[in-house]
């Protein structure tokens, strides 16, 4: 008889091959529970790992790379760690990770891939600015047999491999709950955010604006105001939106380019009385939510989103595992009551 495969315990168990693969290779990410079950029927059908096909395979030199911008580092820098530490998980594989940066989100990417379209990679993972701009240099890698996979956001009809990023519309619904039970007059509030071009950035807003419309009624929304992810730009278009009464009751910053924002808050004598919502946590908003002045930051995790990309992508090119379209983490509020579960390992959450 022919011995079983992941994919059979995967049949048997109706659960996904990721799942399979996870509790059979020691992977992160997957209930213990669930590990000691899959391990259990694996024992039970006879499972046997081919061990001569992955040690070809563990002889392989895999060639990366890695295309994230450089705005915004306190979030980039920790997703790039993330990538790094992925490596070091996959014991006994040689990487070369090929580290590449542009400007920002949606500005030099596909420049830079056109100048990089003769590498040789067996993967790339690259964090999508515009979609429809880059879409067509993604679909062209593809077709060159490199497994592609999205981070931080998505450019879905690429034919790239995989998206691993923060549920972005859940990031904007949740902020948009939280205004509604932190403001109980009627008025306005604001969103700042990158660029709506990039496809997680419109998520945020598209979930802020509907569910603020279901949750808060009493409030308005003013239109978005797009930084583009430049501080300066950023700052400008907080002291700008400031300078008029009346004045928003609440902002909500959809992309971690917030601190040029609080400084215009700061400026105008306003902190503490607008209520803001933040995205992600670096050091420098510790103390803006331990005094209160930042009602809640929404954490995207990017350290755990560079390390899970770089692993769905390893187990991809090594045992054949294709990894679900979409991946999506669950975006994790932080206040001042939890700060203290998060502050201490920020880069590593």
């Amino acid at each position: 008889m022919k011995p079983p495969s992941i994919k059979d315990i995967a049949k048997t168990l109706g659960t996904s091959i990721g799942t399979i693969d996870r509790a059979l290779h020691g992977r992160s990410d997957i209930n213990p529970a669930t590990r000691a079950k899959v391990l259990k029927k694996a024992e039970e059908m006879g499972y046997r790992p081919n061990i001569a096909a992955r040690s070809l395979k563990l002889n392989r030199r895999l060639r990366i790379g890695v295309y994230f911008p450089r705005e915004i580092a306190s979030f980039f820098n920790p997703l790039r760690s993330g990538v790094r530490a992925a490596v070091s998980a996959f014991g006994g594989i040689q990487v070369e990770l090929v580290l590449r940066t542009f400007p920002r989100l949606g500005q030099g990417d596909v420049e830079l891939f056109a100048a990089d379209i003769e590498e040789k990679f067996d993967g790339i993972l690259v964090a999508p600015g515009n979609p429809d701009h880059i879409g067509p240099t993604l679909k062209e890698v593809s077709r060159r047999g490199i497994a592609v996979v999205c981070v931080a956001s998505d450019a879905p009809h690429s034919e790239r491999l995989a998206s691993i990023a923060v549920d972005a519309y859940v990031s904007g619904a949740i902020a948009a709950e939280l205004f509604s039970r932190s403001i109980q007059k009627d008025g306005r509030v604001a969103t700042i955010t990158g660029d709506l071009t990039t496809l997680d950035h419109a998520e945020k807003l598209r979930g802020f604006a509907a569910n603020l419309a279901v949750f808060a009624p009493h409030l308005s929304l003013l239109p978005a105001i797009e930084s583009h992810e430049k501080p300066n730009l950023a700052y400008r278009q907080a002291a700008a939106l400031l300078s008029h009464k009346p004045y928003p009751l609440g902002i909500y910053i959809s992309t971690a380019n917030s601190l040029p924002v609080l400084r215009a808050v700061q400026e105008k004598g306003l902190l503490g009385e607008v209520q803001l919502i933040t995205t992600d946590l670096f050091p420098e908003l510790v103390q803006f939510i331990e005094s209160g002045r930042i009602l809640a930051t929404l954490y995207q995790r990017p350290f755990r989103q560079g390390r899970t990309a770089l692993e769905l992508l390893l187990r991809y090119l090594l045992d054949g595992v294709k990894p679900e379209p979409r991946t999506r983490l669950a975006p994790h509020i932080v206040l001042r009551s939890n700060l203290s579960l998060f502050a201490a390992g920020i880069s590593e959450a």
